[in-house]
This record gives structure tokens, sequence and C-alpha cells, in this order.
């Protein structure tokens, strides 16, 4: 066991190098930078409550999923981070290149890839063409934590399986009060 633990490790803070030194660009550095903020609380809880104000319909039921979808994932971010208390790579790990905005609380799971996959999913479930857009951007925010130095892969991992998982119950809640309670 111990033997799959370290190799695990050793896996994911290979591919954690393999990602962060392509910041060593100062272009892809700033782009990066700017996607990251895609996940963050601030984008994430407006968009999700401008939608919430302006859509109507199925569409309405959609951003109300997302709603419930980033509320329960980031309770389930917060338990996850106090119960596994793993230190962020640039604090862990030599020649990590990092953001100036560092974050001091613990890095599993991504909390901006758990938001970004959350708010996106219910959107891509009930229109998959919208997954064109929506995903790139989703995996684009999750990429950027590690390239920017402060999630570790397996973070993004679980963080966009948290999202995910966390909207397709929302979405199956919403889509029953929308549908069979004919709340349309």
């Amino acid at each position: 066991m111990e033997r799959s633990k370290q190799w695990f490790y050793q896996t994911d803070c290979s591919l954690f190098y393999l990602i962060n030194e392509k910041s060593q660009s100062k272009i892809s550095f700033l782009v990066m930078s700017y996607l990251t903020h895609l996940g963050g609380a601030t984008f994430t809880v407006g968009i999700t409550i401008l939608l919430c104000l302006l859509l109507s319909g199925p569409m309405k039921g959609l951003a109300l999923a997302a709603a419930l979808a980033l509320t329960f994932s980031h309770i389930l971010v917060v338990i996850f981070k106090k119960g596994y208390r793993r230190k962020r790579p640039y604090l862990v790990l030599p020649n990590t290149y990092v953001v100036d905005n560092r974050f001091k609380d613990h890095s599993f799971p991504s909390g901006h890839t758990t938001a970004i996959f959350s708010v996106a999913t219910p959107f891509i479930l009930f229109n998959p063409w919208l997954s064109f857009l929506l995903l790139p951007i989703a995996l684009l925010v999750g990429v950027s934590r590690i390239f920017l130095g402060l999630h570790y892969p397996s973070d993004v991992i679980v963080g966009a399986i948290l999202g995910f998982s966390s909207a397709l119950l929302s979405t199956v809640v919403f889509s029953y009060w929308f549908i069979e309670l004919g709340m349309a």
C-alpha cells in the first residue's frame, strides 16, 4: 500500500512539474492568471446569480441547479480541505513557478475547478452543444491552477469530479421539479 501511495505522489508531482514548467512563458502565465479567475468565487457566484435573475423556464431551472451545485460543492470543498490538510505544491516542491497572489489554505481539492464544473455542468447536460464552449473553459481553469503552482493535478481532478457530481445531482433535482411537477 505504501508503494502505491508513493508511486501516486511521484506521478502527481511529475505531472505537476510538466504543466507548471510551461508557466515560464510570460504571455502564457498572464493568460492563465486571468483564466483562473473564471473559477473564483466572484465570477462563479456572480454569473450564477445573474443567470438566476435573467433566465426563465427550464433555463432558469438550470441556473438554479448551478446555484445549488455551487453551494453544495463549496461545502464539500471546505470539508475536504479541513479533513485532508495537503500543503500547496509551491510550499513543498522546489523550483515551482507560482503566482504572486498565493493562497494560504490547503490545496486538496481545487475549489476553483470544483466551482467552474459545478456551474458549467447543468448547462452542458441540458444543451450538449454548449460543451464545445464550456468544457474547454472549465478544463483550462483546472489546468491554470496547476500552471500557476497552486494545485497538484489530483487536486484538480478531484475538484472536477466534485463539481460535476454536485451539478449532476442538482440538475436531476431541478429537472424533476420543472418537468414532473410542472413548474416550467
